[in-house]
């Protein structure tokens, strides 16, 4: 294991993952345990919806840091609760943005959108952004991730994001282009803008009438654009920002675990690929819970046909530097746990 520890003390971020059921909160732990017990601060997050890190440590753990040992701490991000606060905070910036009688039309939508595909990943993507800028200088943050469909495409979603947030700039850019251009001719001599935006009929200079009202909101509105247009322009960044940290391979390591059986294998093949193609690159493989060779017949059968799935791995990933944690006797419970199998992991040649 100390082939991952190394990957890790030179990255800000370590991404685990792999399919469901194969370890990987075992392994984000241990790695996390042996960076904090060699001096770095290492923060642990889970984004699994069936968060196992409170039961490994026996402890309870939420949507806040907590001390799982020293200069160790962990957080299990919680879907659903980060999806109320993420439409809680997008329902008030509408309130205020929206014309009141819009608000209606926006709650529904809003209600709406909280079971929506995606929303879930994109409220947890939030969070995610969020701890990757708010870490703190030198510390190691380890994303114990869901299952391989849902954590690749959480690593696509900053640049879909980022795509989707540059097409609503640019909506916004033509609709302050148009807005001004109706601006600019409601001050022409001819009565062109009145034409336009149907206020023809104010008499000139009383200032009440609507040619001025309408100035008076769409001054408003200039402001609410400008607003609208700096909170997009916020968003972006935050999403290039992590898009940008996602794939620099010098900041960011992906460690895939997985079980020697034929659908694991399978599926770690498509996740490397998958993740080869949002740019982001796996550093390492970790095979869990090898059966050993030497502990009756049944076993024994066990092993060759792992063997047989690692040949097809080998094959299809060769260049990929290999872990192998044997299947150990106990449950993995606590830092005694999290040390026991970490010194059990053996370098693959």
């Amino acid at each position: 294991m100390e082939l991952i520890l190394d990957t890790a003390a030179t990255r800000d971020v370590l991404f685990v993952g792999g399919k469901g059921g194969v370890g990987k909160t075992a392994v984000a732990s241990a790695v996390g345990l042996a960076a904090a017990r060699a001096g770095r601060s290492v923060l642990v997050v889970s984004t699994d919806p069936a968060h196992n890190l409170g039961h490994l440590w026996q402890k309870s753990v939420g949507d806040q840091p907590v001390e799982l040992a020293p200069n160790l701490r962990g957080v299990e991000i919680d879907p659903a609760a980060t999806t109320d606060a993420h439409l809680s905070a997008v329902r008030s910036t509408m309130q205020r943005l929206m014309p009141e009688h819009l608000q209606g039309e926006v709650a529904k939508h809003l209600d709406l959108a909280r079971d929506a595909p995606g929303t879930h990943e994109a409220a947890v993507l939030e969070r995610i952004a969020e701890v990757v800028e708010n870490r703190a200088p030198e510390e190691l943050v380890i994303f114990d991730t869901a299952p391989s469909g849902h954590t690749t495409r959480l690593i696509a979603l900053p640049e879909l994001m980022q795509a989707w947030t540059d097409g609503l700039l640019r909506r916004q850019d033509r609709s302050a282009t148009f807005s001004a251009a109706l601006r600019g001719l409601e001050r022409d001599p001819d009565g062109a803008a009145a034409d336009i935006v149907g206020t023809r009929g104010s008499e000139p200079g009383d200032g009440h009438g609507p040619s001025t009202l309408w100035r008076f909101g769409g001054d408003r509105r200039a402001r609410r654009d400008r607003e609208i247009r700096q909170i997009l322009d916020q968003r972006q960044e935050r999403f290039r920002h992590l898009r940008g940290v996602l794939q620099d391979s010098e900041r960011t390591a992906f460690v895939a675990v997985l079980a020697a059986e034929r659908l694991p294998v399978l599926e770690t093949i498509e996740l490397q690929q998958q993740l080869e193609r949002s740019g982001m690159q796996v550093a390492a493989l970790v095979v869990n819970k090898r059966s050993p060779e030497d502990a009756g017949e049944l076993l024994a059968g066990r092993r060759r046909q792992e063997e047989a799935h690692l040949a097809t791995l080998a094959e299809a990933l060769p260049h990929l530097p290999v872990v192998q944690i044997p299947l150990l006797a106990q449950d993995i419970l606590g830092a005694p746990g999290l040390t026991h199998l970490y010194n059990s992991a053996e370098n693959m040649v």
